[in-house]
């Protein structure tokens, strides 16, 4: 005998509704539990709770996700500086008129040449002439250190002495042109001296006396 025997139509009907609508409910719920509806989700003793960006995010939208930007960045489109770049002015530039450059005058070339050891000495009968000599050029800020005579021949002229290729060659030219007199190479007799110019006076010696 049918569940429905003894009611009226309109019962029956309403019956089979209700199965109907149960039947349903009964395949919805079926569907969330196979969807994932175990409370994963939520927070419990069991369970942690889902943290922004978690797994939850379906695995096909990663293939998604923007590579890192490799474009450039306000305030740093500047080129970086090649190490083979030497700065201005730093070490390795060539920029004329710098002081203590090679090839280049530092500062004045003639007080520089005065360090420059003097020796003088009299090669004539005038006395004290080698020491009126010395006194000049000590005047004029020259380095003499010793004062003595000559006697090992007769010099034509007042003369400074140098070492060709050293700085006696520039010190002897610029006392010269000083002092109206010459500036020559050592010759024989003083070529194994002490270092140094080496000037030599005669008699026509002008004490005091300076060149333009």
């Amino acid at each position: 005998m049918s569940v429905f025997s003894g009611m009226s139509r309109p019962m029956k009907a309403a019956g089979v509704a209700l199965v109907g609508v149960a039947i349903i409910a009964a395949v919805i719920g079926g569907i969330t539990a196979l969807g994932g509806g175990d409370g994963s989700n939520e927070a419990g003793p069991s369970g942690t709770p889902t943290q922004p960006g978690s797994s939850s995010v379906p695995p096909s939208t990663s293939s998604s996700a923007t590579p890192p930007s490799t474009s450039t960045t306000a305030g740093s489109s500047s080129p970086t500086p090649s190490p083979t770049s030497p700065a201005p002015g730093g070490p390795g530039s060539t920029a004329p008129g710098q002081p203590g450059q090679p090839g280049q005058p530092g500062g004045d070339q003639q007080a520089s040449n005065k360090w420059v050891t003097v020796r003088v000495f009299n090669n004539s009968t005038i006395k004290g002439l080698a020491d009126r000599a010395a006194e000049d050029f000590r005047g004029a800020g020259w380095n003499v250190n010793e004062v003595s005579n000559y006697s090992q021949g007769i010099i034509p002229t007042t003369t400074a002495y140098y070492r060709p290729g050293t700085d006696e060659e520039a010190a002897a030219k610029q006392l010269a042109q000083e002092f109206g007199i010459k500036a020559e190479p050592r010759f024989e007799g003083i070529q194994s001296a002490s270092p140094g110019v080496i000037v030599i006076v005669t008699k026509e010696y002008q004490s005091g006396h300076k060149g333009s």
